[in-house]
């Protein structure tokens, strides 16, 4: 696996010693955000347990990082905290896994199906193919991002447009869709971005549907 970590960083130019740990901390990352995907489905079956699903997850993970940090730890959810952790993270309350459950409540609360599911499609994908593709390939920076590329944006772009496609089955609608969740995705918001996307997105996914069908 080393070797494989050092070859891509060579391929792409980025440095072999920084790039495993910082890949693989990034996909235990976004493995967490890939699997908030599967929210719409609960939701299609029942709305009030999805949210009292998500809810309690929230509350618990809160316990449990406050424990953390007063020292005591909590079987498996301290551990995956720990090994999802970026740099800044360390020593403080890692805040990443609320507000993603808070950014798709706020989704499912806030907006109809199907708005509500592509808002949280661009919350697991777009964030999370962003962020993977910026990390392995992304080598042009967009100015005023907080170092997002332009590789990670155009991921955003193609995964938010392909699930929204999947959705609506009306090109324009999920082009316009993809483009908003793009610029939102793009905003140096860090953890907030949890937030953001799937509530801008919805907003746009809302609109772009009463206009468009």
């Amino acid at each position: 696996m080393g070797r494989l970590f050092s070859s891509i960083a060579r391929v792409g130019g980025i440095s072999s010693v920084a790039l495993p740990r910082e890949l693989e901390t990034e996909l235990y990352r976004k493995s967490i955000h890939l699997l908030i995907a599967v929210v719409p489905f609960l939701a299609s079956i029942h709305l009030d347990a999805t949210l009292t699903l998500l809810a309690l997850g929230t509350i618990a993970y809160t316990y449990a990082e406050t424990l953390r940090l007063a020292g005591t730890k909590v079987y498996v959810i301290s551990r995956v905290t720990v090994v999802a952790s970026r740099p800044r993270d360390v020593g403080r309350f890692v805040l990443g896994p609320v507000t993603l459950g808070v950014g798709a409540m706020l989704a499912l609360l806030l907006y109809p199906e199907p708005a509500a599911s592509i808002a949280i499609f661009a919350l697991a994908f777009g964030d999370g193919f962003s962020s993977l593709v910026g990390k392995l390939v992304g080598r042009t920076r967009i100015p005023f991002t907080g170092g997002k590329t332009i590789a990670g944006s155009a991921a955003c772009f193609v995964s938010v447009f392909v699930a929204s496609y999947a959705v609506l089955e009306h090109a324009p609608a999920a082009c316009v869709i993809a483009l908003g969740a793009t610029a939102l995705e793009a905003f140096p918001t860090q953890d907030l971005d949890n937030v953001l996307l799937p509530v801008g997105t919805g907003l746009i996914a809302s609109a772009a549907i009463g206009y468009f069908l």
